[in-house]
């Protein structure tokens, strides 16, 4: 049996493999975090896959799906066919595509998302979505946090489940490393990771579903 691929605060990840890809990478290693076939295939190259350019590195092969994430995130059709507005690739990763990517499987099934906007949030209301991060977010049900300037949105973060300390733990995708993020440097607009410090939008599971991971069918990675 393949052992779950796991993720806390001093751990190291793979890295987005282009500048426009944050929200790429992250959508990757949640899938990952959910189905130990593919996070298999990614590391070591074992396993089975479908539809996923054959490649002999960890980055090579962390790329290659990137780059199929990212055609359905910005594309007119999402994961499983769905409807979605297309969004330029080159302006990374729309919240409403992430939506759909994390309800296609890189979360666990049947979980729903929901975008939140975080951008004009007082200190006191920012405090309360933290604390409900902490609450909702679980194995199987990250979220995801776009920062940037206070003018734009402009990277990407991973949201994994507390470690009971009371701080979100975050993967990076620049750095390709998991930190802490205090509940001060939140409330502040103090994030700093990437350079990038303002939360401007969530993208979260609602809270509500909570049933087994995703499984694909035996022989296959997900395209």
């Amino acid at each position: 049996m393949t052992a779950p691929f796991r993720l806390h605060a001093g751990d190291s990840a793979p890295s987005q493999q282009s500048p426009t890809t944050c929200g790429a990478a992250c959508l990757t290693v949640a899938r990952m975090l959910i189905d130990p076939l593919f996070a298999r295939w990614i590391l070591t190259g074992d396993g089975p896959r479908r539809g996923v350019p054959d490649a002999p590195t960890l980055g090579e092969r962390f790329a290659a799906y990137e780059r199929i994430v990212h055609r359905r995130t910005n594309g007119l059709y999402a994961g499983a066919g769905r409807l979605n507005l297309p969004w330029p690739r080159r302006l990374g990763t729309p919240p409403w595509g992430a939506k759909k990517e994390l309800e296609f499987g890189a979360a666990r099934r049947d979980t729903d998302y929901t975008v939140e906007m975080l951008r004009h949030h007082s200190p006191a209301e920012l405090g309360e979505h933290f604390d409900r991060l902490l609450a909702i977010v679980a194995d199987g049900e990250p979220a995801l946090l776009y920062v940037g300037t206070h003018l734009v949105p402009r990277h990407v973060l991973l949201i994994l489940p507390d470690n009971g300390d009371g701080n979100l733990e975050v993967y990076d995708p620049a750095r390709g490393t998991v930190t802490e993020l205090t509940r001060h440097a939140f409330t502040s607009r103090a994030v700093d990771l990437a350079g990038w410090d303002v939360p401007w939008f969530s993208v979260e599971p609602v809270g509500i579903v909570r049933e087994r991971a995703y499984e694909w069918a035996p022989g296959a990675v997900p395209a």
